[in-house]
């Protein structure tokens, strides 16, 4: 059986500039399950995607919630498995690295902290984000399993597009210890490549209309590409849609499409 560290040494090494790591993901047990069987090498919470399941707005889980969730996931696979746990359910920089060994110990290979407060709350200033990286940063790296610390810089999906701002961030988190660095919502390949120049860890980004195809990214020296609640929002579009041909036209084409097949193939 592989390891935790195992997991995690190989998910750091899946991060190749230029070869980008495809990084689905699921919001549940059963869409794990499915994307592994699709032949993906490593999966991600998506936190979004985890509380719209559950019922609950996109910041709606709590701390325990969120890793439960993480736990799951995670026995449910033999992929390494990254988990989305926002802000680090905490404002200050222990309580965020109290979260990463927390994370530690549910089986993860990684996780991602962002620099957004919350819910009705905006960006961390420049330096209270750094300092929360790189208490988290030394909780990930601690121990004898290399956890992988992805620092997130939120500008782009916070209504403050400023691309100075962001790099400015994410080189303030590389220099804290982050392992990975994300800035979700860049679509502009420019802006990708200037990110991606301005810093030397893996660049993550985020599946979003207006992105690149993969080959532009990789050309563009991405080491990963992150689907966040994409999938699951498809998932749920095709349900509305299977449901209101039910209701509206009273047929029953959605009977025996793919989705049955790729079930049948993930749960064997």
């Amino acid at each position: 059986m592989t390891t935790q560290a195992d997991k995690a040494k190989q998910f750091l090494t899946l991060h190749k500039p230029g070869e980008p790591l495809l990084l689905p993901n699921p919001w549940d047990l059963g869409s794990a399950r499915i994307l592994a069987s699709l032949g993906f090498r490593a999966l991600a919470t998506t936190s979004a995607g985890a509380a719209m399941s559950l019922g609950k707005t996109d910041g709606g889980l709590g701390r325990g919630e969120a890793l439960e969730h993480a736990r799951t996931i995670v026995g449910g696979t033999d992929l390494p498995v990254s988990a989305d746990l926002e802000q680090g359910f905490a404002d200050d920089p222990a309580g965020a690295a109290r979260t990463v060994v927390l994370a530690m110990e549910t089986g993860l290979a990684g996780c991602s902290i962002e620099d957004y407060s919350g819910p009705g709350g905006g960006l961390y200033d420049i330096g209270l984000a750094r300092e929360r990286i790189t208490a988290a940063a030394a909780a990930a790296h601690i121990g004898e399993v290399p956890f992988v610390l992805t620092a997130r810089a939120e500008n782009h999906i916070r209504g403050n597009p400023d691309l100075a701002d962001t790099i400015a961030r994410l080189q303030a988190y590389q220099e804290a210890g982050a392992d990975v660095l994300y800035a979700p919502g860049l679509t502009a390949l420019a802006d990708i490549r200037q990110v991606v120049a301005s810093v030397d860890r893996p660049v993550n980004v985020l599946t979003l209309p207006g992105l690149p195809p993969v080959a532009e990214l990789a050309a563009a020296g991405v080491a990963r590409i992150s689907v966040g609640s994409g999938f699951f929002a498809a998932a749920y579009g095709t349900l509305a849609e299977a449901a209101a041909e039910l209701r509206d036209q009273g047929t029953y084409g959605y009977i025996g499409g793919p989705g049955q097949a790729a079930a049948a193939a993930a749960f064997k």
